[in-house]
């Protein structure tokens, strides 16, 4: 395993589209939190040298800065290779100076900006608040402080939303000049404020518009689109998210966390009670052979690059033409092959699922 996510569930506020694993920040559960948190690495971590971290939410970026040296001094006990990609998810409202100088002081260097939107009535329904001016003014420290990796989220999709304010809310991101842009249609999940609001989906001819607006903005930017909802400069590519989409295991620590260990998927108890008494097991499943294969093509075709036929062969002793129906897909000219990748035709991204459903 090369690859470690850290979920840290605290938030400041709940914003009213997320469906992670989250809850109101409150100080006097946060140690107890770490201390869990600390004991879990120590316990399951068996001592490989890790190529990414990546230090997920809710908020972790919401922690004082005491608590959040404390989560950096416990990330110390992974060793880390050379060029470790080191990632933290960032609320753009909690930014401080200390809080970057601490990140960089432990080995961070990228930072995840979750962003979302500069569109007021955009801004309103997701329960955010901020400015395009804070959001210059935030970046503008974390360049001057070192951080030459930066990712922002863009949350896309809507029913207030017009063509209009999606291209003003890319330029402004462009203005930024992130190296990785993660852009996503917004779902509306149960059990969220939207959803349970009854906030209306767009049309899918609309969101398909707004995909394909996205891609022909940030393609002229020169940003390249390496996977169906990510964009990034040269040699700029998140490590992290792609040992997931190759289908690699990896470690998932705290509440909620999923991993991906010895051919077992897991995800720990959402339950905090159980997490602070140290009992992390939730959901676990043992993959079969056939369930690992077709976790490498939902995972793998998300890719532009798409899927090593050399190593799904050599991976899975078998050609992957003999276990996935794509000569008629490739007919049709929804999955294509060159120079050893087969991939789906970039004019057929958009409905990469029913793609997917005629294979698996």
């Amino acid at each position: 395993m090369k690859s470690v996510y850290i979920h840290i569930p605290f938030c400041k506020t709940i914003c009213s589209y997320c469906d992670f694993c989250k809850m109101f920040y409150n100080p006097k559960w946060v140690y107890d939190y770490l201390i869990s948190l600390k004991n879990e690495i120590t316990d399951r971590y068996m001592g490989e040298e890790m190529s990414t971290i990546y230090i997920g939410g809710g908020t972790p970026s919401c922690l004082s800065e005491k608590e959040l040296e404390y989560l950096l001094k416990i990330t110390q006990i992974f060793k880390k290779e050379k060029n470790c990609e080191f990632t933290v998810e960032c609320n753009l409202n909690d930014i401080t100076k200390e809080k970057l100088e601490l990140l960089k002081t432990y080995g961070v260097n990228r930072l995840s900006i979750g962003i979302e939107s500069f569109n007021e009535k955009k801004l309103i329904l997701m329960g955010r608040n901020h400015t395009f001016e804070s959001a210059k003014e935030k970046i503008a420290l974390a360049r001057s402080l070192g951080f030459t990796n930066i990712n922002i989220d863009l949350i896309y999709g809507f029913y207030t939303e017009t063509k209009k304010d999606l291209k003003e809310d890319i330029k402004k991101v462009l203005k930024l000049n992130p190296e990785h842009i993660s852009t996503y249609s917004l779902i509306l999940s149960e059990h969220t404020l939207l959803y349970v609001n009854k906030v209306k989906p767009i049309e899918d001819e609309v969101d398909r518009e707004f995909y394909d607006e996205i891609c022909h903005l940030l393609k002229k930017k020169k940003y390249q689109h390496y996977e169906v909802s990510n964009f990034a400069k040269k040699n700029y590519e998140s490590r992290h998210n792609l040992n997931y989409w190759n289908n690699r295991e990896y470690y998932g620590f705290g509440l909620g966390a999923s991993g991906y260990i010895d051919l077992i998927r897991y995800t720990n108890t959402l339950n905090l009670t159980k997490y602070l008494n140290q009992e992390y097991d939730g959901k676990k499943e043992l993959l079969t052979k056939e369930d690992q294969m077709d976790n490498e093509m939902m995972l793998g075709l998300r890719k532009t690059q798409g899927i090593n036929l050399q190593e799904f062969k050599q991976k899975y002793q078998k050609e992957l033409s003999e276990c996935y129906p794509i000569a008629p897909l490739m007919k049709n000219k929804e999955l294509k092959i060159k120079n050893g990748y087969l991939f789906i035709n970039p004019d057929k991204l958009y409905v990469m699922n029913e793609i997917l459903i005629k294979l698996i």
